[in-house]
């Protein structure tokens, strides 16, 4: 009951670090100027606007993997082969990744694979289900 209550919890975590860790690489690759201010919601605009496909690219790269592991580890730590703990990740992560590209002004590209890479949930359940962790 417990791995049931903590799926969707964990996997989320799981899958936000996993995505934490691919755009902490991008910034690393391709640095915000330094006189940015992060909570400055212009200048991010504007930053967003010019970087580098392979800025963005890489924030497409991390909802993958953070699909994909969130898909992954909610239905192994549910244990009980539903997929509703994925889907509900997948769901959470969705709308979260639509509203930043509501409110940043992202390229028509990025809004279709922003959508679309959420579907890896799934990908990521089915492994789940083919998969033994002794």
């Amino acid at each position: 009951m417990l791995g049931k209550i903590l799926a969707v919890p964990a996997g989320l975590l799981l899958g936000v670090l996993c995505i934490s860790v691919i755009e902490k690489s991008a910034h690393y690759l391709f640095p915000r100027p330094a006189a940015m201010n992060a909570d400055d919601m212009e200048a991010l605009k504007h930053y967003v606007e010019t970087a580098p496909v392979m800025a963005l690219l890489f924030v497409i790269i991390g909802y993958a993997v953070g699909a994909f592991t969130a898909g992954f580890s909610s239905t192994k730590i549910a244990g009980d082969g539903k997929k509703i703990y994925a889907v509900i990740c997948g769901l959470i992560f969705l709308f979260q990744g639509i509203y930043m590209m509501y409110i940043l002004p992202t390229p028509i590209w990025f809004w279709i694979s922003g959508i679309a890479v959420w579907g890896l949930v799934l990908v990521g359940y089915k492994s789940a289900l083919n998969k033994k962790i002794t």
